[in-house]
């Protein structure tokens, strides 16, 4: 039998809202599209706006305007979504065995951590607050799962526009081309935007920074490919079935055989910033901040 949480109001009848009404509504809130929404959660496309119509008939407002091809929160749907995340993280974490005995911090990532930051920022934080585990996290996701509830800080790369985070700056990385191996392109000692134009590009849409925004509007490619993660982005450039862009942290974490990295010097660099909800943020969430903007002045 289904849990259901009952989101009552005065002025409707206090039909069944369950989880799966949240889920749907905070993937929508995110992905911008009831179609990428639905392929994520496994439904069609028809179910996932059934769903988002039962939560707003239940509340009695419109938590999503339609009126564009990128949907976007109402204002009853921005001030809905932070109640939906702590709904839905809190009964996850009801449900955790592993939270009855101890809280970690849980500090997701989508590819690449923090960099050559992860060693020393996992070091000094299990001797400095041995108290709280930190647990290092890889979700394939815009904000490394951290809408979702499935962990309480998120680092992140590029621009971070998801409603009910707050987001602390820590530094920035440049950006290098990854191309096949043995391609002309892998014998140069770096590569330009225009560089790699001609070149279909392999495009991470659920958890990487690069659009064809990259490029300025007269040299944009022409020919993308798109992969769901950073595995299947380096088997495809590696296969030459495309060549790619990425931080210079996905070098030196994710060294590939049949993929060679080159600079990019006239790309823009990725700012890399620490997120949470601002809502309902981790205990430990100040002492994770002040320790990671620690670690890139000293190191």
């Amino acid at each position: 039998m289904p849990i259901g949480l009952r989101l009552c109001s005065g002025r409707m009848s206090r039909t069944s809202i369950e989880l799966r009404h949240l889920r749907c509504f905070l993937a929508i809130a995110e992905e911008g599209n009831v179609t990428r929404a639905a392929a994520r959660l496994h439904l069609t496309q028809p179910a996932a706006s059934r769903t988002l119509a039962a939560l707003e008939k239940h509340l009695g407002v419109r938590l999503v305007d339609r009126t564009t091809h990128h949907l976007s929160l109402t204002p009853e749907g921005r001030a809905f979504h932070d109640r939906a995340v702590a709904a839905v993280a809190a009964f996850d974490a009801a449900l955790d065995p592993e939270r009855l005995r101890h809280r970690p911090l849980r500090l997701g990532h989508a590819w690449s951590a923090f960099g050559p930051y992860t060693t020393p920022l996992l070091r000094r934080w299990q001797r400095e607050h041995p108290e709280t585990p930190l647990e290092l996290l890889r979700v394939d996701d815009r904000t490394a799962g951290l809408v979702w509830g499935e962990v309480d800080a998120a680092l992140l790369r590029g621009p971070v526009d998801a409603p009910g985070l707050a987001t602390a700056e820590l530094t920035t990385e440049t950006r290098v081309a990854a191309v096949p191996a043995d391609s002309d392109l892998a014998a140069r000692a770096s590569l330009t935007l225009a560089d790699l134009a001609t070149q279909t590009i392999v495009l991470n849409t659920v958890s990487g920074t690069t659009t064809l925004d990259l490029w300025p509007p007269h040299t944009r490619p022409s020919a993308t490919l798109t992969v769901a993660n950073t595995d299947d982005w380096l088997t495809a450039i590696a296969a030459a079935r495309g060549v790619g862009v990425s931080s210079a942290s996905t070098a030196a974490m994710h060294p590939h055989p049949g993929v060679t990295y080159r600079p990019l010097p006239d790309a823009p660099p990725l700012h890399v910033v620490l997120a949470w909800r601002d809502t309902s943020p981790h205990p430990a969430t100040d002492l994770l901040v002040a320790l990671a903007r620690e670690i890139t002045r000293d190191e």
